[in-house]
């Protein structure tokens, strides 16, 4: 084993960080040419593929349990950072609409695990620190615009959110969560901001789902850009529609159990949904 000193440490990283840099300048400037590259195709896949890719996901969350959970720890103090920030700046009704996010931002969250499950399916050995390969690879820049569209399209749902709110039990912010609760419950603006906002949810969740179903596994395992993409997962999808939405509730319900309480249970939900999710791609894109 070679330890280098760190001049030739930092000569290194600059040289991943100037590919990811010329990758993303790639990804934002040349959509152009990006869009004239022909898509990788895609299989169909049936219902019962999805307990095979389930069941590889939790296989490779058991064989690296320990390190993905330490790594998987930021997720639930993420949440509970973000829930103590709206508790605290009477941003109560934003509660939801933040943990729910977790959904529109997962697919970008879970990228060290696609690499993790890359990496073994090559038979490489595997460690927490390979989660962080995905910073030299030559698509880093493109997996980091795409991550920027799925935050921005976070960010629109957030503002959704708060204005379906202000049209229904707004514009004062809830006085409490019981207070909040039983507005929601027990009266018709509060009904109403339920359905409404499932129903805009839902839209957003749909959206996303289309396009990073299998965007970034495919970022990391071959050499395209952000339009290639999610042309791809567009088209993964369209062409196993009910595959792809029984994906999509499995993911929202595993999120939503994971997420109850206090966001605990998406130490293991969130690793195994981002292990079936490399699987997924496997499944639903040709070679």
């Amino acid at each position: 084993m070679t330890i280098r000193n760190p001049i030739e440490y930092g000569v290194d990283q600059y040289r991943h960080w100037s590919n990811a840099v010329a990758s993303g300048s790639h990804a934002v400037s040349g959509l152009e040419d990006e869009v004239r590259v022909r898509p990788p195709a895609v299989r169909r896949i049936a219902v019962a593929d999805l307990r095979d890719v389930l069941a590889r996901g939790i296989e490779d969350f058991g064989a690296y349990r320990t390190d993905v959970i330490f790594i998987c720890l930021i997720y639930p103090i993420a949440g509970l950072v973000l829930g103590r920030a709206a508790y605290g700046r009477d941003m109560l009704q934003l509660l939801f609409p933040l943990a729910s996010g977790f959904a529109l931002v997962g697919p970008f969250a879970a990228v060290g695990l696609y690499e993790m499950s890359r990496r073994r399916e090559q038979g490489v050995t595997v460690s927490w620190v390979d989660a962080f390969g995905v910073l030299a690879s030559p698509s880093f820049g493109a997996i980091l615009a795409l991550g920027v569209i799925l935050m921005v399209i976070f960010g629109f749902w957030l503002v959704a959110a708060q204005l379906i709110y202000m049209a229904t039990l707004g514009p004062q912010p809830p006085a409490s969560i019981e207070s909040f609760a039983r507005d929601v419950f027990t009266t018709r603006e509060g009904w109403t901001l339920m359905v409404a906002g499932v129903g805009v949810g839902f839209l957003f969740a749909v959206l996303v789902l289309a396009i990073s179903v299998v965007s970034f596994p495919l970022l990391l395992d071959r050499k395209v850009g952000v339009a290639t993409a999610i042309v791809t997962s567009v088209r993964a999808v369209v062409a196993n529609p009910v595959p792809m939405a029984a994906w999509g509730l499995i993911v929202a319900g595993g999120l939503v159990i994971g997420s109850i309480p206090l966001f605990v249970g998406l130490i293991v939900i969130l690793p195994v949904l981002g292990h079936a999710t490399w699987h997924l791609y496997r499944k639903a894109v040709a070679d």
